[in-house]
């Protein structure tokens, strides 16, 4: 495993959620996209296809809805992203 690697896949997850909370779909679905794809552990794989799905909402409702949040958080199993969810998206 490369954790250089890893470690920028948690990095563009974290850009999907600053996108997503900024409004930005178009940004969020790359770079969730990009997490998936540099994701060695699997650990952004539920998290991309989530991403994907608010930025529909965003797009749609104009906010992510709030089923949407809690699934997104709950699909980091804890820790910081999961708190930055929490914290960016509410």
């Amino acid at each position: 495993m490369d954790g250089q690697q890893q470690r920028r896949a948690l990095t563009a997850a974290e850009s999907a959620v600053r996108a997503l909370a900024a409004g930005d779909a178009a940004r969020a679905r790359v770079a969730a996209q990009k997490a998936a794809s540099l994701d060695q552990l699997m650990v952004y794989a539920a998290f991309a296809g989530l991403v994907r799905r608010a930025a529909g909402e965003i797009e749609q409702l104009g906010a992510v809805a709030p089923e949407t949040k809690v699934a997104l958080r709950d699909s980091l199993g804890g820790g910081p992203l999961a708190a930055a969810v929490e914290e960016l998206l509410g």
